[in-house]
């Protein structure tokens, strides 16, 4: 398996974690209205990476991969507003929060390293 392959993987399991945590909130109005944010972003992580491998042009994957870094960020970002609102799924978010700001790094220097070999900044 490619690093490639693996990093779908990794995207695809933080994807199946992610509706697992969501579904295992509360159903306050707050904690669905933050978890579908946090949602849509989770999975997007996964979504657009898939898009961003099949891009037709190194010019695509690039602004691709660079929403699959803004996707993660986002993610984290979520997670940290449900953790200081105190809001708790029966999924632990400890190993979730950890895994978006892991990908968030690895997709930013993705993004950082496409941008430069076609000439961005």
């Amino acid at each position: 398996m490619s690093q490639a392959d693996d990093l779908q993987q990794r995207a695809d399991t933080f994807a199946d974690r992610s509706i697992e945590f969501v579904g295992g909130l509360p159903s306050s109005m707050i904690a669905q209205r933050i978890g579908a944010q946090y949602l849509d972003a989770s999975t997007s992580v996964a979504a657009n990476y898939r898009a961003a491998r099949r891009g037709r042009s190194y010019a695509e994957f690039a602004a691709k991969i660079g929403v699959v870094a803004e996707e993660a960020d986002e993610s984290a970002f979520w997670l940290h507003r449900l953790a200081k609102a105190g809001i708790n799924s029966t999924v632990a978010i400890e190993p979730l929060l950890a895994e978006a700001v892991e990908l968030a790094k690895i997709f930013t220097a993705a993004a950082r390293t496409a941008r430069k070999r076609r000439g961005g900044k």
